[in-house]
Parts: C-alpha cells; sequence; structure tokens
C-alpha cells in the first residue's frame, strides 16, 4: 500500500513487490455512541479505547483493546490512485452462489478477506491473513483503498472488558507479467502458512442429489456397493457420504433437519453397525451433520436473534455438546464428518445476504459479549477440529478464512443439482474456477458433486462437469440414483472417479477475468474447452 509512509522490498526473485511497512493515512474506530477518526500512528487513544499498529515481518498487525466501550467497527484508510479501468475481485463471506466475479471498480463493493486488481500486465492484492479477530471487507475508489474490521459481537458492539485482540495482519504485493490465476494462488500461499490438508485424495459418494433425505440403511448399502463397483481397482478408496435425513428430527415438510444426532430414525436404526456393513464394501463412510440445531437443547442455550432455534456457540455448554456429537461419530466408526449450516445458523442469513458484512445491522448479541463474532466463529471451528480426533472434515456453509487451519476440505460454493443443469453450471463451475486458487493452500476445495437422477440433466451436460470435475485436481463427489447409468456411462464414471482417486491434475480457468462461468481451461498444460449452454438457452428457473 503505497502511502508516503510506505517503504517497499523487491523481491529479487521476479517482479514482485512486498510492501514491507503498510501503515495507512488514516485510521477511523466507531462505537456504539460515536465515530473518531486520527492520522495513522503506532499507538492510538481515546478513552479506555486503544488501536495498535505494528509492523511484523511482512504484515501489518492491527490490535484492538479497550474496556467497557462497545467498539462496533475500524476503518484503515490507504489515500492512492487506483485504476479506474482495472478488474478487481474479491473472495467471499462463505460460500459463492455464483456471483464471483472480475468487476470494473464498484467504491460501494466491500470485498471480503481479500481483493486482486489487474491493470493490463500489472497486479496487485491487498488482504488479511487467515484466523484474524474481525471480519475483514474492502473497499475500493478512485482515490484510495478502505479496509473495514468489523469487530462487533452479533449486532452489538463488542465490550472486551480489557481484552486485546489481533484484528487483522494486513498484507499487500504487486508483480508484473504474472497471469491473474498465479498472482492470486502466490498471494493465497501468504495468508496462509499452516493448512490442514487431507492426507490423501479425496473423491467419492454422496446420496443427497438423487434421494434429498428420501434414503435409508438399504439404500445407502446399495449406494455403496454401487460405489465400490464404480471405483474396483482405485488404489485410494473413495469415501461414502451419508448425508441429511438419517437423525430422528426429520421432517422436511416442515423443514426441520435437526438433532439430537445421538441416533438414527426408523429408517437408520444402527448407525455404529451402518458404518461397519458399509466398510465391508471398501468404502470409507462418512457423515453429514447440522451441529448448531439440536431440539434437545435447553432454551437458554438458543441465540436470542428471533429465529429462536439455534444454539449460541459463544457458550461452553454448546461447544461440548457439539463436540460429543463429532467424537460419537467417531466411535461409531464414520472416518469423515460433513458440517453444515453453521453461517446461517448464527448469522440468520446465507452468504448471497451477507452484504455488506455478515452479521445484520439489529441489536442482538451472543451470550458471551466480551469476544468478536469472528472470535465466536473461529473458537467453535476449532473446538469441531480437536474433537474430530483422526476423522477428515468437510466444511459446508462454513466461513473459509475463519475454517482454515480447521477443516480439510471446504464446500467452496452453493449446491449443485440433480435436477437443474442451470443451477450446476452457474454453482459448480464458478466456485471451481474462482475459489481453485485457494485449493490446498487454505484447504482442498469441493466444489460440490455431479448430480445424476434418471430423465433430469441430460448427460452430455453432466459429463462436462463431471470431466472438468474430475479433472481439476480438486475433491470430486457424485451422486449417482443407482440404475440411471448406461454401460457406457458407467465406463465414464469409472474413468471420473479413476483420475479423481489420483488428484494428479493442475487446472487453471483461462477465460475467468472475462466469463463468470469459463469455457476454456488449462489441465497439466494443455487447453480444453467446455461448453456450458444449452442450444434452446438454459432454464433459468431453478
Amino acid at each position: 500500500m503505497n502511502s508516503r509512509k510506505a517503504r517497499r522490498r523487491i523481491e529479487k526473485a521476479g517482479n514482485t513487490g512486498v510492501l514491507e511497512m503498510i501503515f495507512p493515512d488514516y485510521v477511523m474506530f466507531e462505537t456504539e455512541e460515536s465515530t473518531h477518526t486520527f492520522a495513522a500512528g503506532h499507538l492510538l487513544r481515546r478513552d479506555d479505547v486503544e488501536i495498535h499498529l505494528e509492523e511484523a515481518e511482512d504484515a501489518l498487525h492491527v490490535t484492538l483493546a479497550a474496556e467497557q466501550t462497545p467498539v462496533r467497527f475500524l476503518q484503515l484508510r490507504w489515500n492512492r490512485i487506483m485504476p479506474v479501468s482495472a478488474l478487481y475481485l474479491g473472495d467471499a463471506w462463505e460460500r459463492t452462489y455464483g456471483d464471483c466475479q472480475w468487476r470494473s471498480m464498484d467504491p460501494a463493493r466491500v470485498m471480503p478477506w481479500y481483493f486482486l486488481c489487474s491493470d493490463r500486465d500489472a497486479m496487485q492484492g491487498f488482504g488479511v491473513k487467515v484466523n484474524p479477530g474481525s471480519f475483514a471487507g474492502w473497499s475500493v475508489d478512485p482515490k484510495g483503498i478502505s479496509l473495514w474490521l468489523d469487530v462487533r459481537n452479533g449486532g452489538r458492539g463488542v465490550v472486551l472488558s480489557g481484552r486485546s485482540v489481533l484484528l487483522a495482519e494486513v498484507i499487500s504485493e504487486e508483480s508484473l507479467g504474472i497471469s491473474a490465476f498465479a498472482f492470486a494462488r502466490n498471494f493465497c500461499r501468504r495468508m496462509c502458512a499452516s493448512p490442514l490438508l487431507p492426507p490423501f485424495p479425496v473423491y467419492g459418494g454422496n446420496n443427497w442429489y438423487y434421494a434429498y433425505g428420501n434414503s435409508s440403511e438399504e439404500e445407502i448399502l446399495k449406494d455403496s456397493e454401487a460405489l465400490h463397483s464404480l471405483c474396483e481397482g482405485n488404489a485410494n478408496k473413495p469415501f461414502m457420504i451419508l448425508d441429511d435425513g438419517w437423525q430422528t428430527a426429520y421432517d422436511p415438510e416442515h423443514g426441520i433437519n435437526a438433532g439430537p444426532w445421538d441416533r438414527g430414525n426408523s429408517r437408520f436404526p444402527d448407525m455404529a453397525a451402518l458404518a461397519g456393513k458399509m466398510k465391508q464394501f471398501d468404502v470409507r463412510p462418512g457423515i453429514w451433520f447440522r451441529p448448531l440445531w439440536n431440539q434437545a437443547a435447553p432454551k437458554e442455550w438458543i441465540l436470542d436473534y428471533g429465529a429462536k432455534r439455534y444454539m449460541d456457540p459463544s457458550r461452553l455448554e454448546v461447544l461440548e455438546l457439539v463436540c460429543a456429537d463429532v467424537r460419537r461419530f467417531a466411535f461409531w466408526g464414520y472416518e469423515m464428518v460433513k458440517y453444515d449450516f453453521s453461517s446461517v445458523d448464527i448469522f440468520d442469513r446465507y452468504g448471497m445476504a451477507m452484504n455488506p458484512f455478515p452479521a445484520g445491522r439489529w441489536g442482538w448479541t451472543f451470550h458471551d459479549r466480551t469476544r468478536t463474532s469472528a472470535e465466536i466463529v473461529r473458537n467453535f471451528y476449532q473446538a469441531i477440529h480437536q474433537a474430530a480426533g483422526s476423522m477428515l472434515l468437510l466444511g459446508c456453509n462454513t466461513i473459509g478464512h475463519l475454517a482454515a487451519g480447521h477443516i480439510h476440505l471446504s464446500r467452496t460454493g452453493d449446491d449443485t443439482s440433480g435436477k437443474s443443469w442451470e443451477r450446476t453450471r452457474k454453482m459448480g463451475v464458478n466456485t471451481l474456477a474462482f475459489r481453485m486458487c485457494q485449493h490446498r493452500i487454505f484447504f482442498d476445495c469441493d466444489a460440490d458433486c455431479i448430480g445424476i437422477l434418471s430423465g433430469r440433466i441430460p448427460w452430455e451436460r453432466n459429463a462436462q462437469w463431471g470431466r472438468l470435475l474430475s479433472r481439476g485436481g480438486t475433491a470430486f463427489f457424485a451422486s449417482i440414483q443407482p440404475g440411471s447409468l448406461t454401460e457406457e456411462e458407467t465406463q465414464t464414471m469409472k474413468q471420473f472417479f479413476r483420475d479423481a482417486s489420483l488428484q494428479n491434475f493442475d487446472a487453471q480457468p483461462l477465460d475467468w477475468q472475462e466469463n463468470t462461468c469459463p469455457e476454456h481451461w488449462s489441465i497439466n498444460g494443455m487447453r480444453e474447452d467446455f461448453s456450458w449452454y444449452c442450444p434452446e438457452g438454459n432454464d433459468l428457473n431453478f
């Protein structure tokens, strides 16, 4: 961030500049009563609020301390000319929703966690390292850059009660003569030094996109047997994920898919025995759950923002219950846990509505008012990680920048479909392209399934998605309705699973700066072209 106080260090290898000293020009903080603006310095004080700015290696550390003043936001401002003709790319608060794209400058746009600027052959990146103590969003205008740090507790200011919190480690970088994708991948590496990665390529089956919850032990065992036949000969065994619908509180007609998670329903009479039976088909059993919705929880454990259904992760009792559930899955014999819905259960909104920040403006708080929302969410992920033991963790509807280092895999986009090709195209291809720069750097990325439901999505569409997904080098899952494949399609799926079991592919989108659904890809250095659109036009009603 090239302000008058900045000192730049140019790396010897390549035309890459790393800003070693990146002090802003101004700092603002907002309480529930007032707003205060300062010319930036190392230590800023107002009443009982202190803001520390400190150089540490290649980052600017931003730390907040306070007693009883409820602090809501910090803004750091760098005054510098930004190119209005450039393209800008930001990340997402949790999953993408088919909406990630390079865009022209929009001063009203908040770009979560980091943003990249592409100006002809020049690339710039600005971001915060993973696991910060705040929700960090960037905005850009022709005169400069603002970093907004949301330090609220729910919808109100955090009351730190004497605590000091590292809110962000701010970094920036610039390069010449490098592709946008290569720059994005390199910049992500600077943001995450210690990812939690699976020890082998993860792939397999998931029953959701043909069963949609209408399943049973018998059906899962048939799925396991079918998956084994499709993966026979692969040295790396596939996972078979038992998705939503096994729990006792499952009532889709009334929108209920809650716990308790200590037993199955009448269609799943013995969850431990089921895991053992699945292993007999040489698959690794995995299980889905929604950790923060448990109908057995006492009322005082529930978040009070109107929905009155979801548990408050700032409570120790809630974390103990969730961790007990996770440990139980391991005791039953499951080797992967896919945990879902935690972001919407905490903030009462999906990522598409988290604008400009995950929490709304209304005045709810967590039970523990002394920690920021980001700290509480991060601690929730840490607790599940510690409880999981040797099980792999797949986070769905998780906040990637806070979960990095605590989940092995991340479902980086919204649901694909076994019924709607347009939904698969929009959600799947977009998230694969735009978050692949985080793959094996933050975690392993999962762009979701190829869904095969007889008579719904034409095979020629699914076959293209399967070809890209299986050769993308990321996690690969398929939902296949039994009996829906022809012999030719069966052989194609076997090849998809064989490729996915190895994941020895390096895939990069080539036209991602012009297209939200890239059709031209480099796979192991060779160009491959895809056609995502139906001749008669795609159906937008999904």
